[in-house]
Order: structure tokens, then sequence, then C-alpha cells
């Protein structure tokens, strides 16, 4: 794969999450995929598919601002702001976020956050 054809897909995840596309997220995964965020790991298109359905009955309002994506052998890490509101308290939630993604056969085999909600940002 190359460096274009991954950064395309880091850019269809982002757009999918913004715009809660669970069908279009999940279909951006191998079909043995793993999605892994805090406190969460969502393996195969159907887990990733459950989790990210609960994930859009709980939050809305999504906002992704993507700082820096570097590209190497088969794999990329994304550097993201990221936004969301709870929609049971309308707690809105703010996280810089580090992405390590894995790519196999055209399609993400393994995608990997690490939010940092503490550090103070200018946002």
């Amino acid at each position: 794969m190359n460096q274009q054809d991954m950064q395309i897909l880091i850019e269809k995840a982002k757009d999918a999450w913004v715009a809660q596309d669970v069908d279009a997220l999940v279909q951006l995964f191998t079909v043995d995929g793993e999605l892994i965020v805090p406190g969460q790991c969502w393996r195969g298109q159907e887990g990733i598919q459950e989790g990210l359905t609960h994930f859009k009955q709980q939050y809305l309002d999504i906002k992704i601002d993507i700082q820096r994506i570097i590209i190497g052998a088969s794999q990329a890490a994304v550097e993201w702001y990221y936004e969301d509101t709870e929609k049971a308290t309308g707690l809105r939630n703010k996280a810089d976020d580090v992405i390590v993604v894995d790519f196999k056969d055209s399609q993400i085999s393994r995608w990997r956050e690490y939010f940092d909600t503490q550090t103070p940002t200018n946002r």
C-alpha cells in the first residue's frame, strides 16, 4: 500500500467518525481487524460494528482536526484533536489523540488510540 492510499484511508476514517457512519468506518477494516480505544477493544468487523453502534448511541456532535500524519511501511501515526458530546449529560469531551494504524490488503488491520484529556490546550 502506498503512502497516498494510507492517507486516504485515514481521511475516510476521520470523515466516518465525524458523520458517525458506522458502516463506512467498519468497511475500512479487514475482516479480522481490531479497533482499540482506552478501555475498549473490538475485534473483527462484527465486533467493531457492535462497539461503534454502542458509541453512536451515547455520543454526538463529533469534531476532529487532524494535526499531522506520519506514514511508514504499512503503518501510520495520526495526531488529531477530538471532541464529542455525551448525550446523557451534555458534557463536551475534548482530547488530544494519537492513533497508531496498521494496514493490510488496502484496509486497516489495527487502529489503536491513545487519548490525552489532561494536558491543557489552546483550543
